[in-house]
This record gives C-alpha cells, sequence and structure tokens, in this order.
C-alpha cells in the first residue's frame, strides 16, 4: 500500500481545478473563499482520509458542500455595495481567455451548472456527480448534456450579437 501525499502536494496538484469547480458553481465574487473553506475543511479531515481514497472526489465533495453553504450565507447576507469592481482574474483557469465560458456556465440552471462543473471541469465520472447532486447518473448525465447543449445555444448566440455589434 502507498503512503498518502503531504497535504501540501494534494493542494498543489488539485487545488487549480477545486477553484475551477468553485468559480463554475459560486461564479468569481465567492470562488476563492470557496476554495479556501474547500482546504481548510480537508486538511482538518485529512488525517482521517483511507490511503487508497480517490482524493479527487473527495475534494470536489467539500467543495460542493462548502459551496451550498456559502449559496446559503449569500441569500441570508446583502452585499452593501452599489457596484461590484471589475477586475477580470486568471485563478484557476490555465490558460484563460475562456472567461465567456464561464460567463455562460453561471447562467445555467444549479443543476446543470453543477453536473457540467462537476464532470467537465473537475473530470468527476456521472456516477460520482449524481452522488453529489443527489440523483441517479442517468439523472447527472441529463442534466450535464442539458446544460451542454444550453452552453452551445447561449454561446453561439452571444457571438452573434457580437458580430452584429461589429458589423457597419
Amino acid at each position: 500500500m502507498e503512503p498518502k501525499k503531504p497535504f501540501e502536494l494534494v493542494v498543489r496538484e488539485h487545488g487549480p481545478m477545486v477553484l475551477r469547480v468553485c468559480r463554475a458553481v459560486l461564479g468569481a465574487h465567492d470562488a476563492e473563499d470557496g476554495w479556501s473553506e474547500t482546504f481548510l475543511s480537508a486538511l482538518k479531515a485529512y488525517p482521517e482520509l483511507p490511503p487508497n481514497a480517490n482524493v479527487q472526489a473527495w475534494l470536489v465533495t467539500i467543495a460542493h458542500r462548502k459551496s451550498i453553504d456559502i449559496v446559503r450565507a449569500r441569500t441570508r447576507q446583502p452585499v452593501p455595495v452599489d457596484e461590484l469592481p471589475v477586475r477580470p482574474s486568471g485563478l484557476g483557469i490555465p490558460g484563460d481567455g475562456h472567461r465567456e465560458v464561464l460567463d455562460a456556465v453561471g447562467q445555467l440552471p444549479p443543476k446543470q451548472r453543477q453536473a457540467v462543473a462537476y464532470h467537465y471541469l473537475a473530470g468527476l465520472p456521472y456516477k460520482d456527480v449524481a452522488g453529489l447532486l443527489g440523483g441517479t447518473p442517468d439523472a447527472a448525465r441529463r442534466a450535464g448534456a442539458d446544460g451542454v447543449k444550453a452552453l452551445r445555444t447561449i454561446l453561439v448566440d452571444s457571438s452573434m450579437s457580437y458580430v452584429k455589434e461589429e458589423t457597419p
């Protein structure tokens, strides 16, 4: 049996994936808080994690639960600002340049957004996605497929409106 990796290596290896999931589920504003909460919780529980556990699925599960906590807290506390500052961040998106995709993911309904984030951004199989979302693998697959279909429509519509704006 192979010994567990030091926690620092786990963070380095899975940190960008967890941040992508948090950004897709929470949006850019709360993603870093979700990432921090995920790894603080994971640090406490890591010593008890079995050496043969699927660390990626474990971290996505924690990120999912922390994201839900943040969404619930967000609905209970108003944000006391007139306008949010516009500061694009490349954190958690290796090779950035796909902001329009993340914006489109943010427009999806919650189940579709989560299915797309967990399956396509985190790489979890639909069986694990179903466990996170509380349904069957077929329902998770359907939510993912519907989400991708909606993303294609959103992205085509947004690119067409961009072309119309550019055309004199």
